[in-house]
């Protein structure tokens, strides 16, 4: 008897099977709509200026900031206070929530603290802030910090608490250290959701940001947004607003640009 003949066709890969696609062109075309939209609702009078004020006028009030020198300055006084009390919340955060993941005794202490803390309004410590650190920076500093430290502490040892135990079994039964179980399968298993919470965190401190410059800042997007609507100048408080805005959209393309550096293996 002859042999059979089959023919063998190649597995497809299937590792990106629930990739997006990035269709970089939708979004200006959604934001171009949204401006004709914009223009047309405000030219034949169906919105009225009082409530929104033409596209022209909040882009007339973008060049004034930007020929003041305001712009900087204002964006350049923010962005300092962020950067700064994000990173120290975020610092102390990923420190706090690993020993909270990885150690029993400080689960057992901290833990409860952690829950009792995080459902308070952040907000609403900013008097208490300026009593303890005055008006200046620090309490601006301060606030961020706190306001991120407390969901960072819990992604993070919420993502530990979420690995694949196997895997850590698995890596037990090859003789791996405690160190080298945490360093090789721990770390990179609770990066993704430890990212993710970034995301989260930027845009708390964004909002924190302009509530303490609304109370006490005489520099800063909350400061310029709070002079602005105290004035009852439409066009410059969305000005104010869309700076927060670009601010929440360049720290989401920062934070996604670090997922596809550090997180290359979930396309495998």
């Amino acid at each position: 008897m002859g042999k059979k003949k089959y023919d063998y066709k190649p597995v497809p890969f299937r590792g990106s099977g629930f990739q997006f696609k990035n269709n970089y062109w939708i979004s200006p075309v959604v934001f171009i709509i949204f401006l004709i939209l914009w223009h047309v609702g405000t030219t034949i009078g169906f919105i009225s200026n009082l409530v929104l004020p033409k596209p022209a006028e909040v882009l007339i009030a973008f060049h004034d900031l930007y020929v003041t020198g305001d712009l900087y300055l204002h964006v350049g006084a923010s962005l300092k206070r962020l950067i700064l009390g994000w990173t120290l919340g975020t610092f102390f955060g990923i420190i706090l929530g690993f020993s909270i993941g990885l150690f029993s005794l400080v689960r057992a202490g901290l833990a409860p603290i952690v829950a009792a803390i995080f459902p308070v309004p952040k907000i609403a410590l900013l008097p208490l802030f300026i009593i303890w650190f005055g008006i200046g920076e620090l309490s601006k500093v301060n606030i961020i910090l706190f306001g991120t430290l407390f969901p960072t502490i819990i992604a993070v040892y919420g993502a530990i608490d979420n690995v694949d135990r196997s895997l850590i079994r698995m890596g037990q039964s090859f003789n791996l250290s405690w160190f080298s179980i945490t360093r090789k399968i721990v770390f990179p298993a609770s990066l993704p959701a430890i990212l993710s919470n970034f995301r989260i965190t930027a845009a708390i401190a964004i909002i924190l940001i302009v509530a303490a410059e609304l109370i006490a800042a005489e520099k800063g997007i909350g400061a310029y947004v709070q002079m602005a609507g105290s004035l009852f100048a439409i066009d410059r408080l969305l000005a104010g607003i869309i700076i927060l805005s670009c601010l929440g959209l360049i720290a989401n393309w920062l934070i996604g640009f670090a997922e596809k550096k550090l997180l290359k293996w979930r396309n495998l």
